[in-house]
């Protein structure tokens, strides 16, 4: 392998003067403490517009972005021949004619899939007795013309005549529902706009429900829309007074009942809605308690009785335990344990079908599925004995079926949809993920490691590497971390990332606390007052990676994005010489300003998971020792790249670009940093699947030239 500087790989004498945001001074004063800022002028103070029409931006701050990625661009074009090499390999191993596995509904089966060449879904059903597809939803066509477009989500009417779509064309998140006819294939008048994109039909199929964005892009109120109304006469038949309280709608698996769910990162509230009285109004099933979370199922005949099925973490069951309630009678002191709490391993979703219920746990890291018959409690457990994998469930449409749908990969092993026979215990492998180009899972070594943090706890790597890979401290590693929410990071199966295993990168994903990867507790013990537990556990696990041989100790390159860009940037702030570069993807940086704002859409609910600087001192100066932009100094940082979306509305834009505005200002070093903002596009980046290839690709060729590999291979 030919090892290139990283001077070298950039060549960047040949990039010029690099691009200088002008300095604005202001500060607030904040429990006392004066916070400056000069670069507060890069949020444009009509920014809720520009999520509507970016034409606005402002002329000096679309100037600043535009100049940033013109750099950028610069600097990358003479990678581009690597750029587009990856993106072909990518490409080449997507199976472009794809299609999902159909799931019954009754007389049909429904399915999405792509074309050849085709960007966007179609959605499709087919008659469950056999006969031809046909096309429901062509995404291709609905994006003709437009510079951003995201199908969501398509639910079909109870009766199968009608199909309600969602779309977004800003990347915004501010999604219109359509309503279709089918046997026709054109749109009614029915129009709903700035809804979250969820829908749910009465079960006559003469309206369904929605949710609304408010004024500050929050959903927070539901409506009923009757089909051939005026949306300026839609019911509202909820609305969420907290700013810190986010409220969907969703089907409950038995058909009757919809659920309004509200809540934050700590405490959940739930309300039904019956499917069969267009009337229904909500009924609340416990009243919000702080820190009380539960979700619902309803069981019409459990056992002989009509049931809620409760999954929550009530009483102390900190990682959860599920228990059943008299649908008549469903509040909190009527709930009675069928599953109890059993410490340390992690309830992730349970699931209700007329004869079973299954759960999706974690055990020791891993995840399992388990089987319960209703009638006997008989309990079967479907398991996997690779070191790391990822597995998940679905239940379908149908709730009158002995059939589960779950699927399974490992870093190795590409997705199989298997149907299970929760009866008989047979399986049937429905698909397992094409690769056209070819892969061998035999070319490839996936293991699991523990590295020891700070205060002595294990934090498990998965790892991923190509078999003639030497582990001798050589190697370039790409390092992956988020840590936060209580999301964990499947070792999942993914065609990109072996672009770089095939280069003699390590890949690696750090399962550090804030996620729930070892049970409820490492999240608790990564949030709040124990946040900088996430930052120490990712410099743990590369220090480990180098001392074990698995990474050069001048060659990983870190990656996260969201509140894995919190985590890049706290790094970069703690260890800059740690690494040899980091790319952050849409990250959340500013965090203490961001947190003070509560206009912005997603500050109130995030106050539980971060805590609240504008009434809590203490929580301030927390804050202060770990926001990345606030703790920007002089010294010699790594390569950076960082990605931003103009339209984004959970981080937005001007945080990245500050940020990177501030680092130029401050580092000392020599190497570059980059920001690319798409401005078409919000916090998922670009929406068409090969568009999203040029995003992989860019950040694949930053850590090939950053890490010194064989550009040329």
């Amino acid at each position: 392998m030919t090892r290139t500087t990283n001077s070298e790989g950039w060549n960047l004498e040949a990039l010029g003067t690099t691009p200088a945001a002008r300095k604005i001074a202001s500060q607030q004063i904040v429990h006392g403490l004066t916070l400056a800022d000069d670069f507060t002028w890069l949020r444009d103070p009509k920014w809720q517009d520009v999520f509507r029409d970016t034409s606005i931006l402002q002329p000096e701050i679309r100037t600043y972005l535009e100049a940033e990625n013109a750099y950028t661009e610069k600097a990358f074009t003479p990678h581009e021949a690597l750029k587009k090499k990856l993106i072909a390999e990518m490409r080449g191993r997507i199976k472009e004619d794809d299609s999902s596995v159909p799931s019954r509904d009754g007389p049909y089966a429904y399915f999405s899939r792509y074309r050849e060449g085709g960007q966007h879904p179609l959605v499709c059903r087919e008659p469950s007795g056999g006969g031809g597809a046909e096309v429901l939803l062509d995404g291709d066509e609905l994006a003709k013309g437009k510079a951003y477009f995201s199908l969501g989500s398509a639910s079909h009417s109870p009766d199968h005549r009608l199909m309600a779509w969602a779309s977004d064309d800003k990347g915004s998140e501010l999604y219109s529902v359509r309503v279709r006819e089918i046997a026709t294939g054109k749109d009614r008048e029915d129009l709903v706009t700035d809804t979250g994109g969820g829908i749910v039909w009465l079960n006559d199929g003469s309206g369904f429900y929605y949710v609304k964005l408010d004024a500050e892009h929050r959903p927070s109120r539901i409506y009923l829309h009757r089909l051939g109304k005026n949306t300026a006469d839609d019911v509202l038949i909820y609305e969420e007074q907290d700013k810190g309280f986010f409220a969907s709608i969703g089907k409950l698996q038995a058909d009757r009942f919809a659920v309004i769910s509200t809540g934050d990162h700590d405490t959940s509230e739930i309300r039904l809605l019956d499917l069969n009285d267009p009337s229904a109004r909500p009924r609340l099933i416990e009243p919000r308690t702080t820190g009380l979370r539960y979700e619902v199922e309803h069981h019409p005949s459990f056992n002989g009785e009509e049931v809620l099925i409760v999954l929550t973490n009530a009483d102390g069951a900190e990682d959860f335990k599920i228990a059943s309630v008299p649908l008549a009678n469903p509040a909190r002191a009527n709930w009675r344990d069928l599953i109890p709490h059993s410490a340390g391993t992690l309830i992730l979703d349970c699931s209700i079908f007329k004869n079973w219920l299954t759960r999706l746990e974690r055990h020791e890291g891993l995840p399992r599925i388990v089987v319960r018959e209703i009638a006997s409690g008989e309990e079967h457990t479907i398991a996997f004995k690779e070191e790391a994998y990822s597995l998940g469930s679905s239940t379908g449409f149908e709730f009158d079926t002995d059939n589960l749908r779950f699927n399974y990969s490992s870093m190795t092993t590409p997705t199989e949809v298997w149907d299970y026979d929760m009866r008989t215990r047979g399986r049937v492998m429905r698909k397992r993920q094409e690769v056209p180009s070819g892969h061998n899972p035999a070319d490839y070594v996936t293991r699991r490691i523990f590295a020891k943090a700070k205060d002595g706890a294990m934090v498990p790597i998965s790892l991923l590497h190509h078999v003639n890979t030497k582990i001798d401290g050589t190697a370039p590693c790409l390092l992956y971390g988020y840590g936060s929410y209580g999301i964990s990071m499947p070792a999942s199966f993914s065609t990109s990332r072996l672009s770089l295993v095939d280069r003699g990168f390590v890949y690696a994903i750090a399962h550090i606390r804030g996620g729930t990867d070892k049970g409820w507790r490492w999240y608790l013990d990564g949030k709040m007052e124990k946040k900088e537990n996430t930052f120490t556990d990712f410099i743990a696990c590369g220090e480990h990676l180098i001392t074990e041989k698995f990474a050069a100790p001048d060659r990983i390159v870190a990656q996260g994005g969201s509140a894995g860009g919190l985590l890049m940037g706290a790094v970069a702030n703690l260890r800059p010489d740690l690494f040899a570069g980091i790319i952050a993807e849409v990250p959340f940086v500013d965090v203490i300003n961001t947190m003070l704002d509560g206009s912005l859409p997603l500050t109130p609910p995030e106050w539980p998971e971060w805590g609240n600087p504008a009434t809590d001192k203490a929580v301030l100066e927390r804050m202060l020792r770990y926001s990345p932009y606030d703790n920007v100094r002089p010294q010699a940082y790594p390569a950076m790249l960082v990605l931003a979306g103009l339209t984004d509305p959970r981080v937005t834009y001007w945080e990245p670009a500050k940020w990177v505005a501030k680092l130029r200002a401050y580092n000392t070093g020599t190497q570059p940093v980059f920001l690319k903002t798409n401005m078409d596009a919000g916090h998922g980046g670009a929406a068409g699947r090969f568009d999203r290839l040029d995003e992989v690709a860019l950040a694949y060729v930053f850590a090939i030239v950053t890490a010194g590999a064989n550009t040329s291979s």
